[in-house]
Parts: C-alpha cells; sequence; structure tokens
C-alpha cells in the first residue's frame, strides 16, 4: 500500500492515528535539529517533521538529501500542529516521521512548481507535465472534468444518447482547410479529420436516434490565437422532431444548469436578440450585455453640417462612455491612437465631452453647435459627466472598429467582470454572405442550415434577403453553441447547393451519402454545438482556453512538448507513397 490517506485528507480529528503519505517534495526546511517537509500530491499539502529527539540520525540524513520534486513515501503519526496554518486545510496537523522511502528522485526542475511560478509560457509548455503539478493548470483541469460531468449528467438525464463517430472521414468544405491523413492502403487517396461531426449527427437521426450527443474531438488547420486550437472539443447535439423553440429551451436548459451546479447561480430566461439588431447596437454578432455602452447611430443628426468626414460616410455612429468627462486630452488622444491601430483600423475619432453644467466640448465644435451635440448626447443616451466617442465611414468596417473600442473601454473601466455572466441568444441570421470579390454567395453557417420558415422563394430573387434557421448562444462577448434547424429534404438540399455554386455533380460528389441519406425519410431535425474548451474558460473567469486543456499546441499550432509536428522518415513516406516538395 502507497498511502493510506491522500496529502489534502489529514484533519485535527485523525491525530495520533498511523498513515502513510506518497507524493512529492514541494519544500524542505532544514533547522538542523528539526526538518520540515511540505509533501504534495493531487489532493493538497501535508507538513511532515522529523526532529533530533524523536527521529534517528539515519532518518535526519536521509531526509537532508531530499530536492525538491522528489517522489517519497513515509510512514508516521499525525499529530498536532504547534504552529497551525489557517491557509491550508491540513493545517493543524502534521506528520511524525517514523519511516521514509524515496520512490524516485528529481532532478532540479527548469522552475519553481508554486502557484505563483518564476518559469516563462513557453518554458510551461515544454515541461507541461510540470506544468499541471502547479494548482492553478490542475484546478483547472479538474474545473473542466466537473462541467464536462454536468454535461454528460444533464444530457442524460434529457435522453439524449451518447454515440461516437468516426475521425477518419472524407474531406468535405465547411469553412476551414481540413487536416488530411493519407491512406496506405488506398494508394494516392486521404482521409480528413472531421472538422465536426455535422453529416453524422444528421444521418443518425436519419437512422432515428431522436436526441444524440457526443463530447467529440475536432480539427480545423486555420490560424491559431488565445481562444482557438487546431484540434478542440465541442459538446456535439441533434434532435429529431423538433423546431427552433424546442432547441433553444433544451439548451439554454443546459446552459441554466451549469450556472447552477458551478456557480450557484439561478438564471432568468435569456434575452433573445437579432442578428441585425446585435449588429446594429453592438457591432458584432456576440455582443457582451454585462454592461451597455450601446451604439448611437448619428447619421440623421450629424450630416447636416459642412464636415465632409461626416457627409461622406455610410456610417457615423458613437458610443457612451461613463464618467469619460474627466478624461484629460491627452487621455483623449491615447484613445484616438488606439483606434488607428493597424489591428483596429479606423483613420480617427471624434469625441465630445459632456460637461457637469449641461454645456458639451468637442473636437469639432467649429462644425457643430450645443443644439447639435445635445442631439448627439440623446442619441447616445450621454449623461453629464459622460464622454462620447464617435467613428465614421464604411458601415461594416466602423461597426467593427466601434465593437473593438467598446471593449477596450469596458476592459478598462472594469465592466467586463470575470463572476458575472450575461447569456443571451442571437437569432435569424442571414443564411447567405455574399464574397465582395467573387460575387459568389456563401453559407454563413454550413451548407445543411434551413432558411427561416416561408422564406424559401427568396432565394430565387433575393438570396441575400434569406433569414436562416439559426441560433448562437453567447456569453459575455464570446460565441459558445451555435446551430441551425437542418434542412431535411432531398429538393431543398439540392437548391441550396445550386446557389452555393455547387454543380450537381460537385454535390453528389461530395454529399451524395447525405442526398440518398434524405430519400428514405430523414425526419425534421436540429441541433447546436458547444466549444467546451470556451466554455470552460468562461465559466472558470478566464479568457484563454489553453489554461484548461491538458497538452495545448503553441500559436504555431506546435507541442513543443513532443516537438509535433515533426518530418517522418523516408521508409514512411515511401510507404505511403507520398513526396514531398517542400
Amino acid at each position: 500500500m502507497y498511502r493510506s490517506n491522500t496529502c489534502g485528507d489529514l484533519r485535527a480529528s485523525h491525530i495520533n492515528k498511523e498513515v502513510v503519505l506518497s507524493g512529492w517534495v514541494h519544500k524542505v526546511r532544514d533547522k538542523g535539529f528539526v526538518i520540515w517537509i511540505d509533501l504534495r500530491d493531487r489532493y493538497g499539502i501535508t507538513q511532515l517533521v522529523l526532529d533530533q529527539d524523536r527521529t534517528t540520525t539515519t532518518l535526519l540524513e536521509k531526509a537532508k538529501e531530499l530536492g525538491r520534486e522528489t517522489v517519497i513515501q513515509i510512514k508516521g503519526q499525525v499529530i498536532e500542529r504547534a504552529s497551525k496554518n489557517p491557509n491550508i486545510p491540513t493545517g493543524d496537523i502534521e506528520v511524525l516521521v517514523t519511516e521514509l522511502q524515496i520512490l524516485n528522485e528529481s532532478i532540479l526542475p527548469p522552475f519553481t512548481i508554486e502557484d505563483d511560478t518564476d518559469g516563462g509560457e513557453d518554458i510551461r509548455m515544454k515541461y507541461r507535465y510540470l506544468d499541471i503539478r502547479r494548482n492553478p493548470v490542475k484546478d483547472n483541469l479538474i474545473f473542466r472534468h466537473k462541467v464536462t460531468m454536468e454535461v454528460r449528467k444533464y444530457l442524460s438525464d434529457q435522453e439524449f444518447i451518447e454515440v461516437e463517430t468516426p475521425y477518419l472521414i472524407k474531406s468535405t468544405p465547411e469553412g476551414a482547410r481540413d487536416f488530411v491523413v493519407p491512406s496506405r492502403m488506398n494508394e494516392g487517396q486521404f482521409y480528413a479529420l472531421p472538422q465536426s461531426p455535422q453529416t453524422f449527427k444528421q444521418l443518425l437521426m436519419v437512422g432515428g436516434m431522436d436526441k444524440y450527443f457526443q463530447i467529440v474531438k475536432c480539427f480545423r488547420d486555420e490560424d491559431l490565437r488565445a481562444d482557438r486550437q487546431p484540434e478542440f472539443t465541442q459538446i456535439d447535439c441533434e434532435m429529431a422532431f423538433v423546431e427552433q423553440e424546442d432547441i433553444l429551451n433544451a439548451f439554454e436548459g443546459l446552459t441554466k444548469h451549469l450556472l447552477k451546479e458551478v456557480h450557484g447561480i439561478d438564471s432568468e430566461d435569456f434575452p433573445r436578440m437579432t442578428f441585425d439588431d446585435a449588429m446594429r447596437l453592438y457591432g458584432n454578432d456576440k455582443p457582451d450585455i454585462r454592461f451597455g455602452m450601446e451604439f448611437g447611430e448619428l447619421n440623421a443628426v450629424a450630416q447636416h453640417k459642412d464636415f465632409n468626414v461626416f457627409n461622406s460616410a455610410e456610417l457615423v455612429v458613437g458610443i457612451t462612455v461613463p464618467g469619460g468627462a474627466t478624461y484629460t486630452r491627452k487621455e483623449i488622444d491615447k484613445l484616438i491612437d488606439w483606434v488607428r491601430r493597424p489591428q483596429v483600423g479606423a483613420k480617427g475619432m471624434i469625441y465630445v465631452k459632456c460637461n457637469d453644467d449641461g454645456t458639451y466640448k468637442s473636437s469639432v465644435d467649429k462644425f457643430y453647435d450645443q443644439e447639435d451635440l445635445a442631439k448627439w448626447a440623446e442619441v447616445t443616451k450621454a449623461k453629464k459627466g459622460d464622454l462620447i466617442c464617435v467613428l465614421s465611414g464604411d458601415t461594416n468596417e466602423t461597426r467593427a472598429q466601434l465593437s473593438a473600442l467598446r471593449m477596450e473601454l469596458a476592459e478598462r473601466l472594469g465592466l467586463r467582470k470575470p463572476d458575472e455572466f450575461a447569456p443571451l441568444w442571437v437569432i435569424d441570421f442571414p443564411l447567405l454572405e455574399l464574397d465582395e470579390e467573387t460575387g459568389a454567395y456563401h453559407a454563413m453557417h454550413h451548407p445543411f442550415t434551413s432558411p427561416k420558415p416561408g422564406q424559401m422563394e427568396l432565394l430565387e430573387t433575393n438570396p441575400g434577403a434569406v433569414k436562416a434557421n439559426a441560433y448562437d448562444l453567447v456569453l459575455n462577448g464570446n460565441e459558445i453553441g451555435g446551430g441551425s434547424i437542418r434542412i431535411h429534404d432531398k429538393d431543398i438540399q439540392a437548391t441550396m447547393f445550386k446557389h452555393l455554386g455547387f454543380t450537381p455533380e460537385e454535390a453528389k460528389a461530395q454529399f451524395g451519402f447525405l442526398m440518398d441519406a434524405f430519400q428514405y425519410g430523414a425526419p425534421p431535425h436540429g441541433g447546436i454545438a458547444f466549444g467546451l474548451d470556451r466554455l470552460v474558460s468562461i465559466l472558470g473567469g478566464q479568457e484563454t482556453i489553453r489554461d484548461f486543456i491538458a497538452f495545448p499546441k503553441n500559436n504555431s499550432g506546435r507541442d513543443v512538448m513532443i516537438d509535433a509536428p515533426a518530418t517522418i522518415d523516408d521508409e514512411q513516406l515511401k510507404e505511403l507513397r507520398l513526396k514531398l516538395d517542400v
């Protein structure tokens, strides 16, 4: 028996008990006549004590040799701790060591295994197995486990069945590049790793499974950032004989369950917002509604004077910064420099200070009088003491720029509180989006998304006006889930492929298996997929999914711990009949 208890178990009630503990040496404090050792495992830390009055010389000398992270086993008696530590659960006791065995020695770690470590991100990624021993990483992984188990419990209680789908599939266009796998047994042919199990879960509905879910790895070969990995995990779900309202109710229920079980929060019904309103009020389709600062469109009250910057703009739009009238000119200039950065791309920013005496001071005073600026304040809901920030230009670009400024200001003002949760549904997305360079339409979600009821005819006359029977679940400014009611009729699916530029032959080659299945009584169905990594990180009060993944890739898609991706030897290339041209 390596241990009778873990290093987080022992309390005052265990005093005088003989115990066996195993773990890593976290810290050694040697005072000569007495040695204290902090022994650590996944469950906590227990202080061990050896002293010259109660411990043999041989055992004391052995303890003096222990280095950090050495794995040991001890036997001893639980005793009351003379100097108690209220900061840890085991702080009332210590273990008087009577036997000590070194199970495995450790060389000096490249960084300290502490909550506040001296290791930078690169070195910790290289030695991730050591980083996992630190409480912040360990606790994140345990938190992920808890969330995942609650997802499984909720869906299972709602009669969803977990079904595994294949990883080696056919390459189909889903919006990102596929990772491909050469087939040794089928010369010159390749599998693709799934970007999602989309077609398989629809086939499960054709197969009569009715309610499906899967916590599944998905793969997309795209550029990375803090909240994106080449391999990620989805909570993938599908239901048969449902309409949009059924899906929203089911998965609003899942999200409420998680907020309740994880944080003890009882949630009200989630608000719903159309895509058009989200873009108009917040400049993006995943608005953070923990705070206000809604957009106010100023065209009607700003394009009547001799100010060509506004007169030539497609959109003039502003937001109110609460209390911002106290900003100095230097602080405002820094904001203007911020929006001019290439990452944001604005040409400049107009501002209006709403003074406490009811007057206004702006950067365009020579073009607009007090009455004009009062109308701006009315549109942007600015009060005395506030600051109005105004951008102008092309509608889509300007909205994106002001959205970025809104989020930056909220961060500076402390309005994005990680312990507050503000979910909402965004609905009524466009079905198609136009590529202005090619003039071709692309599916905003994927080619299996159904149009809203009654809008199928618009595909022929005004494709850009068609709304999708699709929905996203947004939490704290992040899309955590998205889905749609699917097309389940073969003819409608063929029409959709036509409008997306597929010839009948191309549609047959890519999706013939799905079209064939629809001939055998496909039920109405729809579903949703949650990004588990992102969901867990937001529930955990953080924005970076990497912190909640055991072995993540870096921003170049590399696993620096195992040095992957890597070259393969010539014999493997020959066996796969591959020739490199690099």
